[in-house]
């Protein structure tokens, strides 16, 4: 029979090659008094019979090591090894630790193993017997190295409970977080449409590893992979799913819209003032987005160019000057004298015109219109925009292929800005301001209104909503060259609005080498007030935009405003402050066809020599049709990389919408000549 201290050599040999293979071991939860009485029992019947008053085996100096260290573990390849695993070909022993190694193995584990002591158990003792001669009695003892003792200030129950708390969130974030979140999120740091998403892309992509890894293993196997990964990974990794970057993997797991969550995820993490630099689109959507399009046919109608008057029919216009006749096909002047319903002769005395009255009863009768463009039509200036395949289907909600941009890039001028920004352009009163329109003004601008009780709402209170419901919820602070900036102030509710004068103006906060100006819009029971001011603004100088009266019974009296610049300026290739040719009067495509219409009605004069020298997006989202919107943000995207060259002879001028309250003078030839002004 093999002695007990060579049983023992055995046990430390193996336990020394755990501990040269691990850097962290753990306990597995089981009663240790159960681990000793099996430890006793175990053994072969007539091997552990009673010594003195006890059985042979059943020495305090191992029950200590048993019940401190017997249920120690490793994990190698997903699964347990305990200090019991080794071979000692002696049917005693091998009976005794094969039991202690089926027990212990059974448990789960319940902490890492975390101690002060240099090791457990005494290798050997000696007494003393009644002849006088000594006699060794050897136990179990296993001496630690340095990497496995706690040297730090800290317990050992809070060590484990740290360890405990990153296994127990990595196994949610595991379990709670899918693969198709994980690749979502990536594929958004990829293009840079996540606010600081390029410093969690290590964590993410190991996190992703990590996933896929517990994934491929046996449902038993799982939790003993979480305890050995999430030590070896930290907090960092570990307990992922409790930092914003969790809540936004979370959100995407849950289902919840894309926008939505991202838009969550940069409340927690951006500055107030962050704007996402390009829309939200994945691998996944953009393939999705590539199926829908390809099944409808409409792959050709996605390439865009600057619409020319040859593309366009009669049936389009309301108005062609004689050059442009020359170039169009059809009986034009048939077409035209169909509208005319009325004698010009009426209007001889007008001086202000409404729009459709100038449309319907004295367009069709002139023969030349050239109109004023002052400085405050810069936001009017507008281009049509036609399919480079010319026979392409529809894209959008009205039945031909014709769009248009606005400058700036935008379908609706600075209320589209303002509301993209997370403004709120649908308030009882709106103040918005907008400036670097060009890339050229880094400047901080602010807006800034006081009411009538001297409340002064800016830039120190944004997002606080003040009692009259009047609110600053836009302050850009640093404009970049590639963004248009703005600014908003507005009221929800007009019944706790002070009655009396409000007087808005612009600070420059901050100059920082920008030499233009500054647009800004009042707007008011759906009235629109558009004002320029083209002067560089001195660092702390203050502009007066209006003054206005307010009364619950008569609305707003603008009693001072900004007077309307003079000075004259290039853009698009015709100067402002001056008379130019309009080479068709026409509505905008989502009116032609002598249909009712979809959605808001733009009236176009496009003008004789404008040139967009932009790269104007091609379509915008809220011109698709229905079943193209489930892939807004991948179309959102597509708009924007294939943008439309400039070209000669295009359709560009000036635009006004129904919805916003503005006029151009008009000099009109046909059978009487005049000067008008035209009110929309």
């Amino acid at each position: 029979m093999m002695e007990f201290a060579r049983f023992n050599r055995l046990l430390q040999a193996h336990v020394a090659t755990i501990f040269k293979s691990q850097s962290t071991l753990f306990v597995t939860d089981l009663d240790k008094d159960k681990l000793w009485n099996l430890y006793l029992d175990s053994f072969p019947a007539g091997t552990n019979q009673l010594f003195r008053q006890r059985r042979e085996y059943d020495c305090s100096c191992c029950r200590n090591f048993v019940k401190s260290f017997g249920n120690v573990v490793a994990i190698q390849n997903g699964r347990i090894v305990t200090i019991w695993d080794f071979k000692t070909h002696d049917s005693k022993y091998q009976q005794v630790i094969d039991a202690l190694a089926d027990f212990v193995r059974s448990a789960r584990i319940r902490d890492v193993f975390v101690t002060k002591e240099s090791g457990f158990g005494t290798d050997k003792n000696h007494e003393r017997l009644e002849d006088g001669t000594v006699r060794a009695w050897h136990h179990f003892r296993v001496d630690l190295p340095r990497k496995f003792i706690n040297t730090s200030s800290k317990s050992e129950a809070s060590v484990m409970a740290e360890y405990r708390d990153v296994k127990n969130v990595f196994a949610r974030s595991l379990t709670e977080i899918s693969r198709d979140a994980i690749e979502t999120v990536l594929d958004l740091i990829a293009q840079n449409s996540l606010y600081k998403g390029e410093e969690w892309q290590g964590a993410l992509e190991h996190f992703r590893n990590l996933h896929i890894a517990d994934r491929a293993l046996p449902d038993t196997e799982r939790d003993n992979y979480c305890w050995q990964t999430s030590v070896a990974v930290g907090g960092a990794v570990g307990k992922i799913r409790n930092t914003s970057m969790g809540v936004l993997l979370t959100d995407i797991t849950n289902g919840d819209d894309l926008n939505e969550a991202v838009r969550k995820y940069e409340a927690i993490v951006a500055p107030t003032n962050y704007m996402r630099p390009q829309a939200i689109f994945t691998k996944k959507t953009i393939e999705q987005a590539r199926q829908k399009i390809s099944e409808l046919g409409l792959l050709e109608s996605l390439e865009r160019r600057l619409a020319t008057i040859e593309d366009i029919t009669v049936n389009n216009i309301l108005f062609a000057n004689k050059d442009t006749l020359k170039q169009m096909s059809g009986d034009i002047f048939a077409e035209l004298k169909k509208a005319a319903v009325a004698s010009p002769k009426q209007f001889e005395r007008v001086e202000e015109i409404p729009v459709e009255q100038f449309v319907k009863n004295i367009l069709p009768r002139l023969t030349n219109v050239e109109v004023l463009l002052e400085n405050q039509h810069i936001p009017n200036l507008v281009s049509l925009i036609a399919p480079q395949v010319t026979e392409s289907p529809s894209m959008f909600k009205w039945d031909n292929g014709f769009s248009w941009a606005y400058n700036g890039n935008i379908t609706d001028s600075m209320k589209q800005r303002v509301k993209a920004a997370g403004g709120n352009v649908d308030g009882v009163l709106r103040f918005s301001l907008q400036w670097n329109d060009n890339g050229d003004n880094q400047n901080d601008f602010d807006a800034h209104c006081v009411e009538p009780n001297n409340n002064h709402i800016y830039y120190p209170n944004k997002g606080q909503k003040h009692p009259s419901t009047g609110i600053l919820d836009v302050d850009i602070i640093h404009p970049d060259r590639t963004q248009v900036a703005v600014e908003n102030i507005t009221w929800t509710d007009i019944s706790r609005m002070q009655e009396g004068v409000y007087t808005f103006y612009v600070n420059n906060y901050s100059h920082r080498g920008g030499h233009s100006g500054f647009t800004a819009e009042l707007e008011y029971d759906g009235q629109i007030h558009t004002y320029a001011y083209d002067r560089e603004l001195r660092q702390g100088e203050n502009i007066i935009v209006a003054k206005v009266k307010f009364s619950r019974k008569n609305g707003i009296d603008i009693i001072e405003s900004l007077p309307s610049s003079t000075s004259s300026k290039t853009i698009w290739d015709i100067q402002t402050n001056e008379f130019h040719p309009v080479s068709v009067c026409m509505f905008s495509p989502n009116y032609w066809d002598e249909r009712t219409g979809i959605g808001h009605r733009h009236y176009f004069f496009m003008l004789k020599g404008c040139q967009n020298t932009t790269q104007p997006n091609g379509f915008f989202n809220e011109f698709l049709r229905e079943d193209l919107l489930q892939h807004k943000r991948v179309f959102e995207a597509l708009g924007a990389k294939m943008r439309v060259a400039p070209c000669e002879n295009q359709l560009s001028g000036l635009g006004f919408s129904s919805t916003k309250r503005n006029a151009l003078v008009c000099k009109l030839q046909g059978h009487i000549n005049r000067t008008v002004k035209v009110i929309f």
